[in-house]
């Protein structure tokens, strides 16, 4: 397994949605849940990154950054999905209040931007994914935090699906 972290050039949206894609196949639904850290300054691609990874597990319609709502939920095939965004809370306490705990179980998938705001509130990111400008283009770094981490980021590294965009994760 992977243990050091993978980094990879992300050259445009495009690039960006195709991560998310690989990271919602590389995830394997029903054999517990997971949490996903995204790391970056605003406008880096987070948002970007988790529409490519629902839309993969069969989400359709609208998917908005939680900006504003701060949790938008979802179910593709039977599982839940979080994507919560703690951009303009000012801490753990505020996070408390979200009732996040309320939806965390066995087949939970938990997508949280600006994770540095929920403190000891979440759970601990399995996977950290870290968005970066990089001149006109962006970057990102996947680095494993668990186990159940270092599996995902395995099965994303054999993701042939990736290698137009990412030619070095292989």
């Amino acid at each position: 397994m992977p243990e050091s972290p993978i980094e990879l050039p992300l050259p445009d949206a495009t690039a960006t949605e195709a991560l998310g894609a690989a990271l919602a196949r590389a995830y394997r639904a029903g054999s517990g849940g997971a949490t996903l850290y995204l790391h970056g300054e605003l406008g880096a691609g987070k948002t970007t990154c988790v529409r490519g990874l629902l839309r993969t597990l069969g989400v359709g319609g609208a998917i908005r950054s939680p900006t504003y709502t701060l949790v938008e939920a979802y179910s593709p095939g039977g599982m839940t999905c979080l994507h919560v965004d703690l951009y303009r809370l000012q801490g753990p306490p505020e996070v408390d209040e979200l009732g996040l705990r309320d939806y965390l179980g066995a087949d939970c998938l938990l997508l949280v931007e600006w994770p540095e705001k929920g403190g000891g509130a979440l759970p601990p990111a399995d996977l950290d994914l870290i968005l970066t400008y990089q001149g006109d283009s962006r970057g990102a770094r996947l680095a494993a935090a668990t186990p159940r981490g270092r599996s995902w980021l395995q099965m994303l590294s054999s993701d042939t699906r990736l290698t137009p965009y990412l030619s070095n994760l292989t």
